[in-house]
């Protein structure tokens, strides 16, 4: 699944994937096993909130290259 943030369209961060989230604009959000806990956490929370699939990511290294950024990424969200 990660496959598709290469390509797709993406938000990063903790602020941008919640703004997306209480837009309504992103449909799966990946989550960094190695980040901290108080920035996934309410990312997770609002996912369950409103029924928005997640995904977990071994390393916020991972994701980061996945999304295309020179850094590693806590969170992310492919969007519509």
């Amino acid at each position: 699944m990660l496959a598709e943030l290469t390509t797709g369209n993406k938000v990063t961060g903790a602020k941008q994937v919640t703004r997306a989230l209480k837009n309504g604009a992103a449909r799966r959000v990946f989550l960094a096993q190695d980040a901290d806990d108080r920035v996934t956490e309410p990312v997770l929370h609002l996912c369950q909130e409103l029924g928005v699939e997640t995904e977990t990511v071994p390393t916020m290294a991972e994701l980061g290259r996945a999304c295309g950024i020179a850094v590693g990424s806590a969170v992310a969200a492919l969007c519509q």
